[in-house]
Formats: C-alpha cells, structure tokens, sequence
C-alpha cells in the first residue's frame, strides 16, 4: 500500500516565473499529532529529491499522506513518487539537473 496519493493541478498562468509548488496534507486518520508531522516531513524530503528534478514546472503538486509512509521505506516512497508521476503523465522526459 503507497504511504501517499498524489494529486497534481495546472499552475496558474499569472506566476512571474515558473516555479514548483508542492504542498502536503495529512488528516488525523493516520495518527497523533507527532505520527501526522513524521508523514508531512518524510514526504516532504522524498517530494524535495523527485519533484524539481523529475516533475513538471507548470504543474502544482499536493501529496495527501496516509499511515502506511510511517512504516514503508524511504526509497520506496521516492519510487512510489516516481511511479504515480507517471501515471499522471506529469514526469519530465530527461531528469533535470539539481545543483
């Protein structure tokens, strides 16, 4: 079971520049209030590795997190990420280069 889903929407046109917006939400089903923080920071970290390098600029990402990212391995929530960019068609052709 993927410790998130993943939710992606057009960006506005009105963006000076284009820019990767992601933002996280977490519901009190998956836990405590200190469970609820581990979720949002390890999908903040995997959302940080994959999304600049692998996403799309013009698009917003929202990454709903569910109790399974507390026990599913961090690798495998950066390959769970690679994987619904796919299925969304939101993942860039080439990765992109991160300084």
């Amino acid at each position: 079971m993927p410790g998130f889903v993943l939710q992606v929407a057009a960006a506005p046109k009105n963006l000076v520049r284009p820019v990767v917006r992601v933002g996280f939400t977490v519901s009190r089903k998956v836990g405590n209030a200190v469970e609820r923080n581990r979720v949002r920071r390890r999908l903040r970290e995997v959302a940080r590795l994959v999304i600049p390098a692998r996403g799309l600029v013009d698009l917003d990402y929202v990454l709903v997190g569910r109790q399974a990212a507390l026990r599913r391995d961090f690798a495998a929530l950066q390959s769970d990420l690679v994987e619904a960019l796919k299925r969304l068609k939101a993942l860039a052709e080439k990765p992109v280069a991160t300084p």
